[in-house]
């Protein structure tokens, strides 16, 4: 899904909002012409289409956190293990680690959040 996927200018643009939310437009447009050199209807154009993907808003002027950056990192990876693994993360994790030996740290960061993520096994 597109609403998954940011350009680098768009994820440059998002982690300044991210880090400044709630931001009033204005304060967005200065710190975009320091950062970027841009104009401020290059600005409101940005913020508009990353308003349209349900990412932020834009609430009279003040610019809001509609999808925190973590969340959207989630569900950017999910697509990706989505499209690239047919959804399995078995999969993602087998080809992420061909070739490359992990360290016992690694591993056992690894197996800490399996060990989170597991569901409870049923009793009969």
């Amino acid at each position: 899904m597109e609403e998954n996927k940011l350009g680098v200018m768009e994820g440059r643009f998002a982690d300044i909002i991210w880090a400044a939310a709630p931001i009033s437009t204005g304060d967005l447009v200065k710190k975009c012409e320091e950062a970027f050199g841009w104009k401020r209807t290059t600005t409101y154009t940005m913020l508009k289409r990353l308003c349209q993907r349900g990412i932020f808003q834009n609430d009279n002027g003040t610019v809001i956190v509609l999808l925190p950056k973590e969340d959207f990192h989630k569900r950017q990876s999910e697509q990706f293990v989505t499209d690239t693994f047919g959804g399995s993360l078995p999969a993602f994790i087998a080809a992420f680690t061909k070739g490359k030996t992990l360290s016992d740290k690694e591993a056992d960061e690894i197996q800490c959040l399996i060990d989170k993520s597991r569901a409870p096994k049923r009793r009969n």
